[in-house]
């Protein structure tokens, strides 16, 4: 399904990024992936050479725009195309609205969270354009169930990628690309471990008491459903909840 085909993964030095570029190598993509960490870089590039997958690795941080604005271009340039852009660098910290650095936490969110999937966006819209491509952006089950404290910012970051997806699968229907959000629950990944939450919210309490199937997501089954809303053709302007039931708690 997906030979000859250009694949654009954020946040692909490690969890659902890391099984995303993989199993998109598996499938025949060729992928170039971003990341800050430059080890992890490498260790998922030689998973992909497993498969004889064309892989660019991008050294990385997309929330610095000097940075990000390049990572499109580089992918065309060493491709020739661009047929799936998946948005999937993303932070959580920990910060009240009563925090003094709640502002700081909120900028820092947002600048890594949600300005680069704009602008990641817009650059790759007329490769899309031309590939007749799609959007995948990895947002969240916070983006409407706001019930952990201290998650303001990533909730807001996440709202707005929702309405951002929705609003450019409208725009961008008639030029023929797709644009979709997946919305995970926990998800076995690091993310949570460098938010510095408090020891009462870590992953274990929030997998016990708000999940209803009372477990966490692999990243495999989140790379999965990306997989799938990449070739869905009749789906655009979708967020997929794909949380154990954390929305029904």
């Amino acid at each position: 399904m997906f030979a000859n085909k250009v694949v654009l993964v954020t946040g692909g030095s490690s969890g659902i990024g890391a099984a995303t570029v993989e199993l998109f190598a598996k499938e025949g993509a060729s992928v170039a992936f971003v990341g800050r960490n430059e080890t992890r870089l490498e260790e998922v590039a030689k998973k992909c050479e497993q498969y004889g997958a064309a892989t660019l690795v991008i050294k990385a941080d997309v929330s610095k725009e000097e940075e990000a604005k390049t990572v499109v271009q580089r992918t065309v340039d060493k491709f020739g195309k661009l047929d799936v852009l998946v948005n999937n660098a993303g932070i959580l910290r920990h910060a009240t609205v009563t925090d003094p650095k709640f502002l700081e936490n909120f900028d820092e969110i947002m600048n890594t969270n949600l300005r680069p999937v704009v602008l990641l966006s817009s650059l790759a819209i007329p490769h899309l354009i031309a590939s007749k491509g799609n959007i995948v952006n990895v947002s969240s089950v916070l983006a409407t169930w706001i019930k952990i404290p201290g998650t303001i910012s990533y909730c807001m970051s996440k709202a707005a990628m929702d309405h951002f997806t929705r609003g450019a699968a409208t725009e961008l229907a008639p030029h023929g690309v797709r644009v979709n959000s997946i919305n995970p629950g926990p998800v076995l990944t690091d993310i949570a471990a460098n938010a510095d939450m408090p020891k009462d919210l870590n992953q274990d309490n929030i997998v016990e008491k708000l999940t209803a199937l009372g477990r966490f997501s692999e990243s495999e089954e989140i790379a999965e459903l990306i997989l799938y809303l990449a070739r869905a053709r009749s789906v655009t302007g979708s967020c997929y909840l794909i949380d154990n039931g954390m929305y029904l708690k």
